[in-house]
């Protein structure tokens, strides 16, 4: 299935029963808002590509952003999660659905290391939300680019996915610790989200790690490791890599010189904001600006 609304488009690739690839590309100036029903039964893994993603979920309780070359895994057993995405302008997203049924023949071998599929945690719900592995990106736009004649697409499509997944899921041994992002306390994991948020909204005069901890009821303990266990990162690197690519995409639009864009992302000095800029992405804005040019 395939539609092309607008500037935007949306593709469907239905690979068995209970396995589908959706891939969205929002190129219009406008939010795309896209919804579909699905049932307990399916792992939801959403990769963003490019831009940022927000899905609601039972009529806005519960919302889930997807940030710039970052995913999210969500599994709830106990409860529906149908699918309501706000893709934001110049957002690419790929999005996987399998029922865990599927997921179970692919994965029973691993499951000691995939906390949803271990016995114990079999009725537990499950969220993840990581950066995209490098690796992992060049299959999904692999995905996306396939151009090969269609009789055949879905069967590459289909082996590529699986590729996707056994590098999604691959343990990087030089990491210390287990690999075991489930939090248990939906409260917490709640407190978190709003943490990702204050930071975000404040990103020019960041609240001190106390201040935050105060904000959100947790202790600084559970904030360090809660935010390090849901979002792969301390709460300041978090930071300061969003800062840098909300820099980067005011440098794109062209409404606003060096200067006012570092005092957006909070520099008071344009020559504080120029290193940051540079330790991040290896150039200067300037350059940055000019390179867009050519």
């Amino acid at each position: 299935m395939f539609k092309n609304v607008g500037k935007s488009t949306l593709e469907q690739i239905d690979l068995e029963d209970g396995f589908y690839v959706l891939h969205f590309q929002n190129e219009s100036k406008e939010v795309q808002i896209f919804e579909r029903d699905i049932n307990s039964t399916f792992i939801q893994i959403h990769f963003c590509l490019r831009g940022n993603s927000k899905f609601l979920f039972n009529n806005g309780t519960y919302s889930f952003d997807v940030l710039d070359n970052r995913s999210i895994l969500l599994y709830n057993p106990q409860r529906t999660l149908p699918i309501h995405l706000e893709n934001q302008p110049k957002t690419t997203l790929v999005s996987l659905l399998i029922s865990i049924e599927k997921f179970h023949s692919l994965f029973s071998k691993e499951s000691g290391y995939i906390p949803f599929l271990s016995d114990e945690n079999s009725n537990r719900k499950y969220y993840d939300d990581t950066e995209i592995k490098p690796t992992v990106s060049i299959v999904l736009q692999q995905i996306i680019n396939s151009n090969i004649n269609s009789s055949i697409r879905e069967l590459y499509v289909k082996g590529k996915v699986y590729e996707l997944l056994s590098l999604h899921f691959q343990q990087d041994e030089n990491v210390e610790g287990e690999y075991c992002p489930f939090l248990v306390d939906e409260q917490n994991v709640l407190k978190i989200r709003k943490a990702k948020e204050i930071i975000i909204d404040r990103m020019a005069e960041p609240p001190s790690l106390q201040e935050l901890a105060n904000e959100i009821g947790l202790n600084i303990k559970k904030l360090k490791e809660g935010f390090k266990q849901i979002y792969g990162d301390t709460v300041y690197s978090f930071l300061f890599d969003y800062k840098m690519e909300h820099a980067r995409r005011l440098l794109e639009s062209n409404q606003f010189n060096v200067n006012e864009v570092g005092t957006k992302v909070g520099y008071s000095t344009s020559s504080h904001f120029i290193a940051a800029f540079k330790k991040k992405f290896g150039t200067t804005p300037k350059k940055y600006i000019m390179s867009l040019q050519n």
